[in-house]
């Protein structure tokens, strides 16, 4: 992929989420139940196992959040506005279409969110522990699990069996494996593609419920790409830094960040937000002896800023600089977002003790910022 066909790659992701919309219509209109998700701690295995269909909420975009500010504080996180917005508007099909959503007390904002959001559709909501240390954390979120399971029993008439549960696991273990394997092509040197390609791939999956597709779709772009590199071709020229992208889920700043890095001479070889590689590559044990079990120890495992303490994190990052030979990190902090806005301190000294440059940008998903934001990032590369 050249660097100049990343605004086509944009408009490729955009005609995908405008096919989703129409896919869950047509999805609904044949029975299929559908639960609208909004974290990655969310157990998608349940969803799976009871055949009820997973789709990420609209929320990453500042379409309606002038609509959410006439109910909610405009000093407020963008993708807790931007989720509310779509469901007061009606203008997501996903949150339209949903039986469901199913939230998670990840921070104060979103879980006061869902009970106004409740009142627009049912909102069932999963009470995370506030860290992974204490010796009963991980019962509580098993307990947690369990009542998920059966709230979607009783609210969709199914029966969640423990061969569903497992089959559930090693389909979801596969998209895991794929999506790793896309990772691990950024390891080369110089990178098997640009990092914006990957981000609108993992994007284009969360308005994608058919699984398998899903699958296929991050198979297929794997195989294009070591295809394409065995080769000889090399889309990324060899001068391009190197840059790990950490912080906030990036799906509302991908335009403004991601493809701001790669027009100014740099490439993002790593993903380190919600949909990077500390999520993705906890592998459930599709063995296990209790398969629940094993499912809310895995999602527990996730190290997010919202726990406390987060050492998981820094630690998962470090590995990530070394290992995709980082020339600089780019945090990015959503306004309001004060976990990762705090943690982002621990972030820099990790990172500069490392000797590896740091660039930390507070945004929203406005383009008010774009030209100041876009000159941060070239001065950055420029000194890598």
């Amino acid at each position: 992929m050249a660097n100049h066909d990343l605004p086509s790659l944009f408009d490729e992701f955009v005609d995908a989420r405008k096919m989703g919309f129409l896919a869950a219509k047509e999805f609904k209109e044949n029975g299929g139940k559908l639960a609208g998700c909004l974290c990655s701690y969310t157990p998608q295995e349940l969803l799976d196992a009871g055949g009820i269909a997973a789709v990420g909420l609209c929320g990453t975009s500042n379409e309606t959040i002038p609509d959410a500010e006439t109910v909610l504080p405009k000093n407020l996180c963008p993708l807790i506005k931007g989720t509310y917005g779509f469901a007061l508007t009606q203008k997501c099909p996903y949150t339209y279409f949903s039986d469901i959503i199913i939230g998670e007390t990840t921070c104060d904002g979103k879980k006061k969110m869902y009970e106004l959001l409740n009142d627009l559709k049912e909102t069932y909501v999963m009470q995370l522990p506030q860290g992974q240390g204490r010796s009963y954390a991980n019962d509580i979120w098993y307990e947690e699990v369990k009542l998920l399971k059966e709230k979607l029993e009783e609210k969709f008439g199914v029966t969640i069996t423990e061969d569903d549960l497992r089959a559930a696991v090693k389909k979801r273990n596969e998209l895991r494996r794929a999506v790793l394997e896309m990772y691990h092509l950024q390891e080369n040197v110089p990178p098997a593609m640009y990092g914006t390609e990957m981000m609108l791939e993992l994007q284009k999956g969360t308005f994608t419920f058919d699984l398998d597709k899903q699958i296929d779709n991050v198979k297929s772009l794997v195989e294009r790409a070591k295809a394409a590199y065995e080769a000889g071709e090399r889309p990324v020229p060899k001068s391009a830094k190197r840059i790990l992208i950490t912080g906030c889920p990036t799906g509302g700043v991908i335009q403004k960040i991601g493809m701001v890095v790669e027009h100014n001479g740099g490439v993002i070889v790593c993903l380190d937000d919600c949909s990077g590689e500390r999520t993705r590559s906890k592998l459930i044990d599709e063995q296990a002896d209790d398969i629940m079990r094993a499912i809310s120890d895995t999602y527990l495992s996730i190290n997010c800023s919202v726990m406390t303490t987060n050492e998981g994190r820094l630690e998962n990052t470090k590995k990530m600089i070394e290992k995709y030979k980082v020339d600089g990190v780019i945090e990015v902090v959503l306004q309001a977002c004060h976990t990762f806005n705090v943690e982002s301190y621990k972030t820099r000294e990790m990172v500069e003790e490392l000797g590896v440059p740091y660039l930390k940008l507070e945004t929203d998903y406005s383009t008010t910022d774009s030209g100041q934001i876009e000159t941060r990032i070239a001065a950055f590369i420029e000194i890598l």
